[in-house]
């Protein structure tokens, strides 16, 4: 099988393809109105089938964040980058926030206390990182 630039065989090369784009999006490399590249350019980059490229370009067209301009490609639609941190910002809160609580719960830390244990490690990453 030939190299695929970075994507790994557990996730189907589509998603791969959606997220990596969608993540293009989220962190303004990609900016509202800017042309996607087209599932060809994608598909060469990635070595994959055209037809898996744009099966994830139909991905982010379907959520509303990418839109066709009839003869010139995809394009990043307006809003999309807003749209896209708050779906993000949302399953952030499902995934780690809520399990979080559970656990301190749990454990008998309270709600202040919790957020002063985060506080502490934000400065302690911060601290390391200068």
């Amino acid at each position: 099988m030939p190299e695929m630039a970075g994507l790994d065989e557990g996730t189907p090369l589509f998603a791969q393809v959606a997220d990596r784009l969608a993540g293009e999006i989220a962190d303004g490399g990609l900016a509202e109105g800017e042309r996607v590249p087209s599932a060809n350019e994608l598909a060469a980059y990635y070595r994959i089938n055209p037809a898996t490229a744009a099966r994830g370009i139909n991905v982010l067209a379907d959520d509303g964040l990418l839109e066709k301009r009839r003869g010139i490609g995809m394009f990043v639609a307006a809003g999309a980058r807003r749209r896209l941190l708050a779906r993000r910002r949302s399953e952030f809160t499902t995934r780690y926030v809520e399990p979080l609580l559970t656990e301190a719960g749990r454990l008998g830390i309270a709600t202040g206390e919790l957020l002063a244990l985060v506080r502490e490690a934000g400065r302690e990453r911060e601290g390391a990182s200068l």
